[in-house]
């Protein structure tokens, strides 16, 4: 059986998708294991870094906090983990967007109105800036 081929970090990059700038920045805090460095100091990584590293990506994009990422991780490290604790964390970072969302909605819902209301013409006048200019405690 032949030994893992050894990656470098530009290597993993690659695979990834992830520049070694962001690679390092997990390492750095803890969201992967640290690379194995060999005499010349260079980091080196295998194909399951790889997969963890496509695993944080996906959630990254899906939005999940690095917090929530650490958790899914350890989540996924562990064979014999509930499934109901992978949920958890999910519908913890959905409601977290739900709530997100429609503060969304709220802000786009005035900006609508104050923009309905505004003439846009070439007077002065413009609920807009009077809004803007309004004390925030009202």
């Amino acid at each position: 059986m032949q030994p893992a081929k050894e990656l470098t970090i530009g290597a993993i990059a690659a695979l990834s998708g992830l520049p070694p700038k962001t690679i390092r920045y997990y390492e750095q805090n803890g969201i992967i294991d640290r690379a194995r460095r060999h005499e010349n100091r260079y980091r080196t990584y295998s194909q399951a870094d790889v997969q963890i590293l496509r695993f944080v990506a996906k959630a990254r994009h899906l939005g999940f906090s690095l917090e929530d990422i650490s958790e899914l991780l350890s989540l996924y490290r562990d064979r014999n983990r509930a499934s109901k604790d992978v949920k958890r964390v999910a519908l913890r970072y959905l409601a977290d967007l739900d709530g997100k969302i429609a503060n969304l909605a709220a802000i786009r819902n005035t900006l609508v109105d104050l923009a309905r209301r505004c003439n846009g013409d070439d007077r002065p006048e413009c609920p807009i800036i009077k809004e803007l200019e309004a004390p925030a405690d009202r």
